[in-house]
């Protein structure tokens, strides 16, 4: 019986140290945020037996979510989704975009980067997703150079925000992710990388992200 892909993927994103935990140091964020647990997905380009096996796993996951036959491209967000994109759209053999976050500012003003066709169906691929946010912006930006699209397509989502879920869910964005941080979690807590200490004091943020961040808010100098 082949291995569940979930688990895989958690197991592949802490092999290769793309996930940390750090719940007595935390990691602060642009915004301020502190977090025990932070995310880099763009480490994954430098594995390359990790990366083969992650994005057969999304390849599938879009054959299971989506009719392939219908889809005209597999778009990827500027910058951290456009490896994974082209990874993607190889194994599909579909064609491939990548979408700034805003207008070139010059030349042709573009913003999709390739040949985008007006009323075929498109897929938003990225690294990751928190509050969706960016990926609202992206599948907005595709809308608007005339393409549909409907679902994104991640390694890693959150799975804290159900308001950034709704978010999407309210654009007509269905999210697919590989894992979550309670993927993640369970994996390193089973296999033995973290102690029972820090499991608690890492699930006690998952359950309330908003309450452990101001509780653990850099204090004012």
């Amino acid at each position: 019986m082949a291995e569940d892909p979930t688990r895989v993927t958690a197991r592949l994103l802490i092999e290769t140290k793309s996930v940390l935990f750090r719940p007595d140091d935390p990691f602060i964020f642009t915004s301020g945020r502190p977090s025990p647990v932070y995310v880099d997905c763009r480490r994954l380009i430098s594995f390359p037996d990790a990366r083969r096996q992650l994005m057969a796993m999304m390849a599938d996951q879009i054959r299971e979510a989506v009719d392939v036959d219908q889809l005209a491209v597999v778009a990827g967000g500027e910058t951290a989704g456009i490896p994974f994109a082209a990874w993607v759209s190889e194994l599909l053999d579909l064609p491939m975009v990548y979408i700034r976050k805003k207008p070139k500012g010059f030349g042709r003003n573009a913003r999709i980067e390739g040949v985008l066709p007006e009323g075929r169906e498109a897929i938003l691929v990225e690294d990751l997703a928190t509050d969706g946010g960016s990926k609202i912006s992206f599948v907005e930006g595709l809308r608007e150079a005339g393409a549909e699209c409907g679902h994104t397509f991640v390694i890693f989502h959150y799975g804290i925000f159900p308001e950034g879920i709704r978010t999407l869910e309210k654009a007509g964005v269905h999210l697919h992710g590989l894992a979550t941080w309670w993927d993640v979690l369970d994996c390193a807590e089973a296999d033995g990388s973290l102690d029972s200490e820090t499991v608690a004091k890492v699930r006690e943020f998952l359950e309330a992200p908003d309450a452990w961040g101001k509780a653990h808010a850099p204090k004012a100098s």
